[in-house]
């Protein structure tokens, strides 16, 4: 028994034991395939620089799979070696040539030049990236397809994302180098900045061959991409041709340039709506000679190669000393491709600034701007008494233009941004001032957007230039905020056609022509002769009518009597906007733009034209489309723009100034500058009662806002406003130009000044270094005297007998408000009584209220009412707060604004009126 249990113990043991042995073989079998996979797949010489693969290199357990893939590597690399990368290598130069793999420059002392091949000419197959090599063999050169080829998908991380955007730019350089300047134009639209990606390439949107789109607004752009292509296929690949290169390679002319769209993401998936649309113009775009380049823009397209900057394993995020290699899909997982340099930013700027001159060229072979101009050196000549017309562009190499006359008495000019309106209007104003002398034309010049299109015209107030355009006789810049300043314009030419009507009806004429007729067959040859032609011009017009209020109703009223009757009084109108069909006060009246019979349409203009006229979808850039029949369809020519920049404005400019010799210089109204106080009381009324000064009016002469401090009641003013400096400044330029006014009147003249704040010790000692006259200052502690001797006086003047013929006093409190703590109940009544009677017997109140509720516990009945402030000027108040100061049940439609008032002068107006606010200057 014992024996059979040893036997069984012997045979169990074996058999265990040779378990383990072939289970122990078996494990070491599998983790030597296991790490020869590993080492496959990942590469012998990568697995170095692995942590986790250097564990298998120096096991001696794993020695003979090692040994096998060091053996495959050697002898791959020995044929890899053979030449392989020199054949790769020629091949990308075979396929990418030239500019589209060497750098701009070449080396030192190698001009930069643009490229000559147009859209017809042999196009590169491949675009050079950089340098490829397998793990530590020979490098070659990388190259991947991008104009008819595919797209190109770019993805990196936080670290490598300004090398991968330097790619972009130096692949983007290769491509506009190459080709002609104008055959291929790049937009570009980044979410994460405002001004896009790729700054190095800004200098080419001086010409249009960089487009930079609005970081908010991906959805326009892939809509122009999705129109281009299905204006392609429809209209191009019509014949049966799969795609322009087809269409070029058979010998036919591609009719259409490349455009190139670079969308800089950040890594996040785009809008549902978005990803589709990107995907049709993907999938489209190839054929139509459109071609993505998406940067950190995660979707899943055809057609489209895949650049990939992510860090590969064993690199250290934080290291950024060395460029990280990058994937490509056309190279695959195993090839490492080191991108090419960076170009130094001064290359890159001075290439743009070459294409871009190259580009303008170019163009100037098609007609200048300088060929629409008079070339017989002569001064501008031509009458306007039939009507005015002017070159803008070319129709077939012609010069064509717009013409304002008696049948297109106004024009409507419409386009989205950046489609070109400035430039046209500017072309416009230029060739209109080149023919006609200021005898024969006078502009009215405004934009409503916030920039300076118009100042230019201007006479320079730094003194830098000398010279304005002469027919020029207002132009207002910043007004974006300022709309009472287009009403005014309104009213301006409102004026104008009554006066002209008058003399019309006076002289038997219908028109402008037959009055000018009329006059010269009379013989009369004065002021009232001179009837030129009116055009005035407001770009983004729209901002006028924006707001549903007086202002609104007002201009909305004065517009349609301009438009309607403008036609027969030579008065033109010529309004300029993104979009026309947003605003809301020409709802149900469509009687207004019946009247703007000359419509020109930019690219992506809508509602211009008639409603069944869409040629303005279709235009390429600098293209316009004019028509002088309403906008319907048989009256559209399509004319290609002049380019006007600023040194060509300027040259026409000076060129009729130094032939017209003007003396008149134009009105410039400029919302970011505040009026200078001594040039608005140098034209103040002399003659008469004094004045001082509360403002400028918002007119078409820029008149100073003169409140007259007659001897009669209610001639006192206020300032109301919270703000200290605002306010303080504003009632020094009011006692300051009153000063001025009484030195010339009356030498008997004293000013009272009361700084009844801290906060107003400056001003007061400002104003008293400024005043012509004897000037006391009175200090809070002896306000209350003061206060009760200036009530008596009063009383002794009144009862003197007679209103006349005593020496003015002028109190000027600073912090008015704060004499409600100073004064006991006789002494506020005895300053009411100053307020009520004072004016009647030459003592008037300047006064700074820090609130209107202040100062309206001030003019309380029945010591005194508001009546008895008879003109105020409220800066930094809303408007609901004014309305018991106005009367009448009367609510200001006010907002405030800086450097703005609000004016109340019940001498001249029973509503309070804007005014700008002096620059009044401390330092006599």
């Amino acid at each position: 028994m014992r024996g059979a249990f040893d036997r069984f113990h012997f045979a169990a043991s074996a058999a265990l034991g040779a378990a383990e042995q072939r289970l122990e073989r078996a494990a070491q079998a599998h983790a030597e395939t296991m790490a020869e996979l590993w080492l496959r797949e990942t590469g012998h010489d990568a697995a170095r620089n692995d942590p986790a693969l250097r564990r298998v290199l120096d096991n001696p357990r794993l020695a003979a799979p090692v040994a096998r893939v060091a053996a495959d590597r050697a002898h791959t690399f020995d044929r890899w070696q053979g030449g392989s990368p020199e054949e790769l290598s020629a091949i990308v130069a075979e396929a990418a040539p030239g500019a589209a793999g060497d750098e701009p420059g070449g080396g030192e002392g190698t001009e930069v030049r643009a490229g000559t091949v147009e859209t017809t000419g042999p196009i590169p197959e491949l675009w050079q990236l950089g340098t490829g090599a397998v793990e530590d063999g020979a490098p070659f050169r990388v190259a991947v397809p991008l104009l008819d080829g595919a797209h190109l998908q770019v993805t990196s991380t936080p670290r490598t994302r300004e090398r991968a955007e330097a790619m972009v730019e130096q692949l983007l350089l290769r491509v506009l180098r190459h080709v002609r300047p104008g055959v291929a134009g790049v937009h570009v639209w980044d979410v994460g900045q405002l001004a896009g990606a790729l700054p190095g390439l800004y200098p080419l949107t001086r010409t249009g061959l960089l487009t930079v789109h609005d970081p908010t607004r991906l959805e326009p752009l892939l809509g122009q991409l999705a129109d281009r292509i299905r204006r392609v296929q429809t209209r191009v690949l019509a014949e049966g041709y799969g795609s322009l290169r087809e269409l070029a390679d058979a010998g036919g002319d591609r009719p259409e340039p490349w455009v190139v769209a670079v969308l800089a993401g950040n890594g996040r998936p785009l809008p549902e709506a978005e990803q589709r649309q990107l995907q049709r113009v993907a999938r489209g775009g190839i054929p139509a000679g459109v071609v993505l380049v998406l940067l950190d823009v995660p979707v899943a397209l055809r057609q489209v190669e895949s650049v990939d900057f992510g860090d590969p394993p064993g690199t250290d995020p934080a290291d950024g000393r060395r460029p990280v290699p990058v994937r490509t899909s056309l190279t695959g997982p195993h090839v490492l491709v080191e991108p090419d340099p960076p170009l130094p930013r001064d290359l890159v700027s001075e290439t743009c600034h070459v294409l871009a001159a190259a580009h303008e060229r170019w163009r100037g072979r098609l007609g200048a701007f300088a060929d629409l101009l008079p070339h017989d050196g002569r001064p501008p000549a031509l009458s306007s008494k039939d009507g005015l017309g002017a070159p803008v562009g070319f129709a077939d190499g012609i010069p064509s233009g717009l013409t304002l006359d008696d049948h297109a008495p106004h024009a409507l000019v419409g386009g989205p941004s950046g489609s070109g309106k400035t430039n046209l209007l500017l072309a416009w104003i230029a060739t209109l001032a080149a023919q006609y002398p200021p005898d024969e034309l006078e502009l009215y010049l405004l934009d409503f957007k916030e920039g300076v299109s118009f100042a230019q015209f201007a006479p320079d107030p730094d003194g830098f230039r000398r010279n304005w355009l002469p027919q020029a006789r207002l132009i207002g810049v910043n007004i974006n905020t300022d709309r009472e300043f287009g009403l005014a314009l309104l009213r301006r030419l409102a004026d104008t056609m009554r006066t002209r009507a008058e003399l019309a009806r006076r002289q038997g004429a219908t028109k402008l022509a037959e009055l000018r007729d009329v006059l010269a067959e009379r013989g009369i040859d004065d002021e009232r002769a001179r009837l030129p032609r009116i055009v005035a011009v407001i770009d983004e017009f729209q901002f006028l009518f924006s707001g549903r209020d007086a202002v609104t109703a007002e201009a909305t009223a004065l517009l349609e009597d301009v438009a309607r009757r403008g036609r027969s009084q030579g008065v033109h109108l010529v309004l300029a906007s993104q979009d026309v069909s947003g605003i809301e006060a020409f709802w149900g009246r469509p009687a207004i733009f019946e009247q703007f019979v000359l419509r020109i349409a930019l690219p992506r203009a809508r509602r211009v034209l008639a409603q069944n006229n869409e040629v303005a979808m279709e235009l390429p850039r600098w293209h316009a489309v004019i028509n002088h029949d309403s906008g319907v369809t048989h009256g559209n020519v399509v004319v290609r723009l002049a380019e006007a920049g600023g040194p060509l404005i300027r040259e026409v400019q000076e060129s009729v100034f130094e032939a017209c010799s003007p003396q008149q210089q134009p009105v410039v109204f400029d919302g970011a500058r505040a009026p200078a106080h001594d040039a608005l009381v140098a034209r103040l009324p002399v003659d008469g009662p004094p004045v001082l000064l509360a403002g400028q009016l918002v007119d078409v002469e820029g008149s100073p806002a003169a409140v007259g401090l007659a001897d009669s009641p209610g001639r006192n003013f206020g300032v109301i406003g919270p703000d200290p400096e605002t306010a303080a400044t504003l009632l020094c330029s009011a006692a300051d130009s009153l000063g001025a006014q009484l030195a010339g009147i009356d030498d008997r003249a004293r000013f009272l000044l009361f700084p009844l704040v801290g906060e107003a010790g400056p001003a007061v000692d400002a104003l008293g270094g400024r005043l012509r006259q004897a000037a006391e200052k009175v200090f809070p502690d002896g306000f209350a005297g003061r206060v009760t001797d200036l009530a008596a006086e009063v009383r002794d003047r009144a009862g003197s007998g007679g209103t006349g013929g005593h020496p003015p006093r002028v109190l000027v409190l600073f912090g008015a408000d704060a004499a409600e703590a100073m004064l006991d109940r006789s002494g506020l009544e005895d300053l009411r009584a100053i307020v009520r009677h004072g004016p009647e017997v030459g003592v008037h109140v300047l006064g700074w209220w820090r609130g209107a509720q202040r100062l309206k516990a001030l003019l309380s009945p029945p010591g005194a009412t508001v009546d008895d402030l008879g003109a105020w000027v409220a800066t930094g108040v809303q408007g609901g707060d004014l309305t018991s100061l106005v009367g009448g049940g009367i609510t200001p439609e006010w907002t405030p604004a800086p450097g703005r008032g609000l004016l109340l002068d019940r001498a001249r107006r029973s509503r309070p009126e804007l005014v700008i606010l002096a620059d009044w200057k401390e330092t006599p």
